[in-house]
């Protein structure tokens, strides 16, 4: 019987799998330029780290973890998020101790048992960034600088920067008192799981998708509007900086992103070809999280963006690179003397940089030369007994159709593999 993949996950193969090997190389390309250094973390992690980091009243944790309790039962979570884990890695590591700030990127799959979305899926992968050991908006202003010249290397312009801030842990308990005292006046349109999270982080009802909530907190109070002195002066700086640096923005008072770790400055990088749901990067600052599990008080930002919806958006405009993984030679043999030398050939060809192949099917030499179009190599050759005894073969350009007369004891230092 055969068996298909899970819903909401994909293979990946082919040209596809090139595109991404693209994209994964325009990452790590960006994150060299900024200093920034690869971390690699578990896909699995202990459920409690989401759980204390994240919040028990978002989503992500209350509905769309893969939790799993192993045979020595112990709770685990296929990671469905990757700044907890950098902050674990962070401290585990004892990166604290190298100078500040620490910059990390990942290239991670991420996993949320949820409806499959359009570029979201239940296995989707992330490109994530992350700055440890800055208080000052200099770091979120180059932080959003990483991903807005990522995606303009890619040529993506069609995307709006939204910013925000949503204050610090002083006056976010000003501002939740003024909230709750609106969605209490309107508990009753509230949608069930907004009723609980009234008691628990009434901020969670301004990120509900349900339209009855969405409508109450069209009008509700928004944090900017209660946000500290200091923390403007930190929202005010950023966006000083993010004008020297040419970055167009606009200030959107309703982004509050759906993870309780964050403070002060929230941000989402949205596009147009992504329908409703529209945001390609999202992230900001979370100065609290890196105390809350076991550290030193520490200012830390970062951001997630979804590799899946880029490839998306890449498509939509008209962006998406011709990537070739064709062979550049088909080397083609007649005869048990000519397949011995077009592996010694090919074996040659690849040390020097050329990608090579020959046939493995012992196919005819007509067959051979009809799979070497396919593939779509460039050149071709073919080694019979005449090429054996002369040292010399016929390279054709398979294009073109033109051929050129080469030897065989010196075929990698051909001047054509250069071009």
């Amino acid at each position: 019987m055969a068996i298909s993949r899970p819903k909401g996950t994909n293979d990946i193969f082919g040209t596809n799998a090139a595109l991404w090997q693209y994209i994964e190389a325009r990452i790590r390309h960006t994150c060299k330029l900024f200093g920034v250094g690869e971390l690699r973390t578990p896909i699995f992690e202990y459920a409690e780290l989401f759980k204390q980091s994240v919040g028990e009243t978002t989503d992500i944790v209350s509905k769309e973890m893969y939790q799993f309790t192993d045979q020595g039962g112990r709770e685990y979570v296929l990671k469905p998020e990757g700044t907890a884990a950098a902050v674990r890695a962070y401290l585990e590591n004892k990166m604290n101790t190298q100078p500040s700030p620490v910059k990390a990127y990942y290239i991670s799959p991420i996993f949320r048992a949820e409806r499959p979305q359009k570029g979201r899926y239940r296995q989707h992968h992330q490109f994530g960034a992350e700055y440890f050991g800055s208080y000052h908006p200099a770091a979120d202003a180059e932080l959003i600088s990483l991903a807005h010249t990522f995606l303009t290397g890619l040529g993506i312009t069609d995307f709006t920067l939204r910013l925000n801030s949503i204050g610090d842990a002083d006056c976010r308990k000003a501002y939740n008192t003024a909230l709750l005292d609106y969605l209490r006046s309107h508990e009753s349109g509230l949608c069930e799981l907004c009723r609980e999270r009234i008691a628990k982080n009434p901020m969670r009802v301004l990120d509900c998708k349900n339209e009855g909530c969405k409508k109450i907190s069209a009008d509700a109070p928004l944090p900017l509007d209660h946000i500290s002195e200091e923390a403007m002066t930190h929202f005010t700086q950023l966006q000083s900086y993010l004008a020297a640096l040419g970055i167009d923005f606009i200030v959107d008072k309703r982004i509050v992103r759906g993870l309780d770790y964050y403070t002060r400055t929230v941000f989402e990088f949205t596009s147009n070809n992504l329908g409703s749901q529209d945001t390609v990067c999202g992230g900001g600052r979370y100065d609290y999280l890196i105390e809350r599990n076991g550290g030193q008080p520490t200012g830390a930002v970062g951001f997630g963006m979804g590799i899946e919806r880029l490839l998306i958006i890449l498509d939509e405009q008209g962006k998406l690179p011709n990537v070739d993984n064709s062979p550049q030679v088909f080397v083609g043999h007649m005869g048990s003397d000519g397949a011995t030398k077009a592996i010694e050939i090919v074996k040659k060809l690849r040390l020097a940089g050329v990608s090579a192949i020959t046939d493995l099917a012992d196919r005819n030499i007509k067959s051979q030369l009809k799979y070497a179009d396919k593939i779509g190599a460039k050149f071709s050759l073919v080694i019979g007994e005449t090429e054996l005894e002369s040292g010399k073969v016929n390279l054709k350009n398979m294009q073109s159709g033109e051929s050129i007369e080469i030897t065989l004891d010196k075929i990698e230092e051909n001047n054509i593999w250069k071009i």
